[in-house]
């Protein structure tokens, strides 16, 4: 049986053709049917195996030099680009490498550094913030408990789980915009907040594959997965993935 078309819609209820009026519906119903779908249980297996054959040790792409220095760059990185935020660290890091020589540069001066990242303003405020608590309430140690993280100003959950899995090589679900798409696509979550897929996430990957899972997943989106125009025909997942609008080859 061939497959209906993705763009297929009811017909008006004018309709002269009552094959086609009957049969419509019933595609768009197959057609939601396959994106409502989740990936089984040997499916999300092999899409991560795939995921760790191709790339055995991902990496973020955020630079840094110990954890303080991470926690900066996340906190720098909400609504940027890594590659952005990356330019303007590499200086910065250099003079301020620690929560006292962070507050010692100042406010003022730490915006210079980071003027071409968004919302550079209340990041800077929330740099010089976090800095003084870690000092005062951490030993200037950045902690390793998600509440605590949390208390930090600027720092979020995803933010604490990108320091918590790469700084302290825990198992956390990071979900930014692309790990969202992501997993939406491929069918591993059905979430219709970032929470609710994390929570998909740490349920349904496979635990020899959750230190690393927000890693290839972020990368897939970024460079394959993309958010217009996926490069399916270049996937290494595409014959598992639940995405029904498989872009072709240019």
């Amino acid at each position: 049986m061939a497959k209906a078309s993705p763009d297929v819609r009811p017909t008006s209820i004018g309709s002269s053709d009552p094959k086609r009026k009957a049969g419509k519906p019933a595609a768009i119903a197959a057609i939601k049917a396959r994106k409502s779908a989740i990936l089984t249980e040997p499916e999300i297996r092999e899409v991560f195996r795939r995921f760790h054959a191709a790339n055995p040790e991902p990496k973020g792409e955020l630079e840094h030099t110990n954890p303080f220095t991470l926690l900066v760059a996340v906190v720098l990185s909400a609504q940027a680009t890594d590659a952005g935020v990356n330019k303007a660290t590499r200086s910065l890091f250099k003079v301020a490498d620690t929560p006292e020589k962070m507050l010692a540069l100042g406010e003022d001066e730490l915006r210079d550094y980071v003027k071409t990242i968004g919302l550079f303003r209340a990041k800077a405020k929330n740099v010089i913030g976090l800095s003084k608590r870690l000092i005062d309430d951490y030993g200037s140690k950045v902690p390793s408990d998600r509440d605590a993280l949390e208390s930090l100003p600027g720092v979020g959950r995803k933010t604490a789980n990108v320091v918590m899995n790469i700084a302290f090589h825990q198992p956390t679900m990071a979900v930014d915009t692309h790990v969202f798409r992501v997993a939406n696509r491929i069918g591993l979550s059905r979430g219709t907040t970032p929470l609710a897929v994390e929570e998909d996430l740490i349920r349904v990957v496979p635990k020899d594959y959750a230190m690393h899972a927000h890693h290839w997943l972020i990368l897939h989106g970024r460079y394959v997965c993309k958010a217009r125009k996926p490069e399916c025909w270049r996937c290494l997942i595409s014959d598992i993935c639940r995405f029904p609008d498989k872009t072709p080859a240019p």
